[in-house]
């Protein structure tokens, strides 16, 4: 119980974050929120798994990659294959030249459905190619640079140009993936309409236990050893290096995991939105899942969900209010968190709210420092115990 309590729930404060958390995303939110904002909330909580993503490669790694926005749109297209092959069924495209293909692809006179699809008629195919296909390709893009010890500002440039060539080849090969307009009017998911308003509450509670899991997946990886390795990595990499680890191997496989953990959101953003497209693959998207991360606090797992909702809404009243100057705004705020809160959300929580919820849980008695009072004075007492015994 201690191990679950410590390890996978992150000791008292995490285990208390967490469950505030989990009330406002499965409580509070849905029972003031409309459908249609509760599901916007939800789109939200898709960019959480790049933040989160984020805070494990970028906070706890010291490897900043600006391309988080690859994996979320490889995860995303993974799922819409799928979705969008259940809608080209051969009764639905009668009318098209070339029935039971998608209609993008018809439009583009492709008479047979390419290969690399066919295997998307499976949900359990695109289930595991989401997990899959990002932890391949990043463990190339990983390979190719930390095994030569490409890192910090040239690796974040390189990964930023995979995330530019990417969106160029999804647009340039418009017959085979939906070029600009990406892949769209997504319906069903084995026969059940995604688009009703049960649906999408339906949708929007497994978004946030995907979440939840996959922040305590964060935090187990975090208190192990292998995370404590990454922040030694992250300050000293020479003296790790020379201590007989593998720094690359471990790189890698920390790079591929966070890719995974954006996959799932940009499947899950597919399910709740209808339609995937490159516009969030590219640079943009990639930047903007790192104000996140930036925003929440780069160190804070549950920061980088705070930081995820209040960018994005920030994000959608900018843009609402002020459609040619949101991008000014959107940059502004990260400089001024980057100067002036450099360690966001969750370090203005550690500073000015912590010490009062210490105080409270100390003065209730829930663990902390009356806990640790007790241990000190049970100790000798203990000791002398076992003394005697002796």
């Amino acid at each position: 119980m201690s191990t679950f309590y410590e390890r996978w729930l992150g000791g008292r404060q995490g285990a208390l974050g967490l469950l505030v958390l989990s009330l406002l995303i499965f409580a509070i939110l849905p029972l003031f929120l409309d459908i249609f904002r509760l599901n916007l909330v939800g789109k939200y909580l898709t960019y959480a798994f790049a933040a989160v993503s984020l805070v494990l490669l970028w906070g706890h790694g010291g490897i900043l990659s600006l391309g988080q926005g690859v994996f979320f749109g490889l995860g995303g297209y993974c799922m819409a294959m799928f979705l969008k092959l259940e809608a080209s069924d051969p009764i639905s495209t009668a009318k098209q030249t070339t029935p039971g293909i998608p209609d993008f692809m018809d439009w583009n006179q492709v008479t047979q459905l390419p290969l690399f699809w066919v295997p998307f008629h499976s949900l359990t195919f695109a289930i595991i190619a989401i997990f899959v296909v990002p932890a391949i390709f990043a463990y190339i893009i990983g390979a190719a640079m930390f095994k030569r010890r490409v890192g910090g500002v040239y690796f974040a440039i390189i990964t930023q140009a995979v995330a530019a060539i990417l969106t160029i080849l999804i647009v340039g090969q418009q017959g085979f993936t939906g070029g600009i307009n990406g892949i769209t009017d997504l319906k069903t998911m084995h026969g059940w309409d995604i688009n009703t308003n049960s649906a999408k509450y339906i949708l929007y509670y497994v978004n946030g236990l995907l979440l939840i899991g996959v922040i305590l997946l964060s935090k187990f990886v975090m208190t192990s050893k292998f995370g404590r390795l990454l922040l030694a990595m992250r300050d000293k990499e020479d003296r790790v290096r020379f201590s007989g680890y593998d720094v690359a191997n471990y790189k890698i496989f920390i790079f591929a995991l966070a890719a995974v953990i954006s996959a799932i959101g940009g499947a899950m953003f597919t399910l709740q939105v209808g339609f995937m497209s490159p516009s969030f693959v590219g640079i943009v998207p990639s930047i903007e899942m790192v104000i996140l991360a930036a925003v929440g606090g780069r160190m804070s797992l549950i920061g980088a969900v705070y930081g995820a909702l209040l960018v994005n809404y920030g994000k959608t009243a900018f843009s609402e209010s002020f459609p040619q100057l949101w991008l000014f705004l959107m940059g502004g705020l990260f400089i001024a968190v980057v100067m002036f809160f450099p360690n966001g959300l969750a370090g203005l929580y550690q500073t000015y709210v912590k010490p009062h919820v210490d105080g409270f849980l100390d003065k209730v008695g829930i663990g902390g420092k009356k806990k640790a009072a007790v241990a000190k004075v049970t100790a000798p007492a203990v000791a002398e115990k076992e003394e005697a015994a002796k």
